[in-house]
């Protein structure tokens, strides 16, 4: 009699990978240890949630299907832009300010996606860094409508549901953009989990065999493309609405850049690799800024070295590895 292996069945194998495992439980529930533990860095950490969630956002096209952006703040920016503009004149409501600064970058996602999906390795970076560089430039030409360099003044948005105000220690800020980030993450989860989303790691490990078993590779590709944006979008609505105030870095190459090194800190084409290298990068940045602020490049780029040295797939590449390398041993043991 031939064996069955218990999650054959894709159903059966989307339910087991939706389970929630101890270590994530844990995980969320210490995310709520700031309000308690250090309420002085509730700021930091909302910033650290926001750039968690553009970093899913990335680790979706990159490490899942294999589309390297560097022009990935276009639609951060586009996001930030759009909730920041029209919480200036006239609807400072949050939650449906989000929702349209995601619409926005995922309708410019969808536009330029036509134009992403057919090209690869360097020209993709070419094209993708064109298009930040193109949105750049037009939200620095439009001053009447962006501020341009002295950036988005006056933008006001109301209290959260009508009864949370954006306070200055942060706390609405945090409790905000964290729930964000745990509703981005749910979605992703389902997402990568999906029959989609194995059809995406096949994509990037050979796309030219993918059309022979009847699944559309372009169209695949421009599907999760738009929801990056769409994400991307989302925080950076969420940055503007928590700071109220947006300046051109959201839209800038550095931006892009430091996403790319985030999601190598933290681990490309794993959930949680972009939120641990966010909370790496962001809270060694804000560290070593204060230890030395003229100099502190040197130790982050040190860092840097150390992990690719030492740690090639990410933080969580190491857990893995580390893993699977105890659960050999008490196999062996056993």
């Amino acid at each position: 009699m031939t064996a069955t292996h218990p999650t054959a069945d894709p159903l059966q194998h989307f339910v087991a990978q939706q389970r929630w495992q101890p270590a994530e439980i844990l995980f969320w529930a210490a995310t709520l240890l700031p309000f308690v533990l250090v309420p002085t860095y509730l700021t930091l950490a909302s910033q650290i949630a926001i750039t968690a969630i553009f970093a899913v956002s990335l680790d979706l096209i990159l490490g899942y299907a294999g589309l390297v952006s560097l022009g990935h703040a276009a639609y951060f920016g586009l996001g930030a832009y759009t909730a920041g503009v029209i919480a200036k004149y006239g609807w400072g409501e949050p939650v449906s300010g989000l929702l349209i600064a995601g619409v926005a970058a995922g309708v410019f996602g969808y536009l330029t996606a036509f134009i992403v999906v057919r090209v690869r390795h360097l020209a993709l970076i070419m094209i993708t860094l064109g298009i930040g560089l193109l949105l750049y430039e037009v939200a620095n030409r439009e001053i009447w409508l962006t501020g341009g360099n002295d950036g988005l003044q006056g933008v006001t948005v109301w209290p959260l549901f009508g009864k949370f105000d954006f306070d200055l220690y942060g706390y609405t800020a945090y409790a905000y953009a964290l729930a964000v980030l745990f509703l981005v993450v749910l979605a992703a989860r389902c997402l990568v989990h999906s029959p989609f989303g194995l059809s995406l790691r096949a994509i990037r490990e050979n796309e030219r065999r993918m059309p022979a078993i009847g699944a559309p590779s372009r169209v695949r590709l421009r599907s999760v493309y738009v929801i990056a944006a769409v994400i991307a979008g989302i925080a950076g609505g969420l940055l503007a609405q928590t700071t109220q105030f947006v300046s051109l870095n959201a839209l800038s190459f550095d931006r892009s850049a430091e996403l790319v090194v985030i999601l190598a800190i933290g681990g490309t084409g794993r959930l949680y690799g972009g939120i641990v290298g966010a909370i790496v990068y962001m809270v060694a940045r804000d560290q070593l800024s204060g230890m030395n602020p003229q100099y502190w490049y040197f130790w982050m780029g040190l860092m840097l070295i150390g992990i690719v040295l030492f740690l090639p797939d990410g933080i969580m590449g190491g857990l893995a590895k580390a893993k699977r390398f105890l659960g050999k041993r008490r196999g062996i043991h056993v």
